[in-house]
């Protein structure tokens, strides 16, 4: 958990530095383009860390499934970022940087980093905790009740 909070916090940093440089810079005409871009930046260096170092005991032999269901992850993330960015936005109507930072950088960036972290552990890096017996039924806390499980009734 304390190297995925490093990954990800790094990856924060590189988002954010390169949105706010980007904001500022030559796409000040459009912020979601920024965010993309910004994203995209951190998304690599995310994959790498996580692969290489986070989860490296724990990475499939199929890189490139890997990879694609890591961008598909990531994508949702930047997905719940923008959103939240363009709720801020057009919807609210706060245009300023620090709110598209606050909306997308923090906010979004904390609901996204709650989903990727849930699809990482189970859908991304996966092959090695699903056989560690300390691991091996961490998933059923997030699978619906079977109609076999016994159910336990409160007074």
């Amino acid at each position: 958990m304390a190297k995925f909070g490093l990954v990800g916090g790094l990856g924060w940093i590189i988002d954010n530095g390169i949105y706010a440089v980007l904001w500022h810079g030559p796409m000040n005409d459009s912020t979601v383009k920024a965010r993309i871009v910004s994203t995209g930046a951190a998304v690599l260096f995310s994959w790498f860390a996580n692969r290489y170092w986070t989860f490296r005991h724990r990475r499939s032999a199929q890189v490139w499934k890997e990879f694609s269901l890591f961008l598909a992850m990531n994508g949702i993330g930047l997905a719940i970022a923008l959103i939240c960015q363009l709720i801020s936005r057009y919807v609210l109507g706060y245009q300023s940087f620090t709110a598209d930072f606050v909306s997308g950088g923090v906010i979004g960036m904390i609901l996204g980093t709650i989903f990727r972290f849930l699809a990482y552990r189970f859908f991304v890096f996966n092959e090695e905790l699903n056989e560690d017996p300390a691991f091996a039924h961490d998933h059923e806390a997030f699978e619906p009740e079977s109609p076999t499980t016994p159910k336990i009734h409160s007074l």
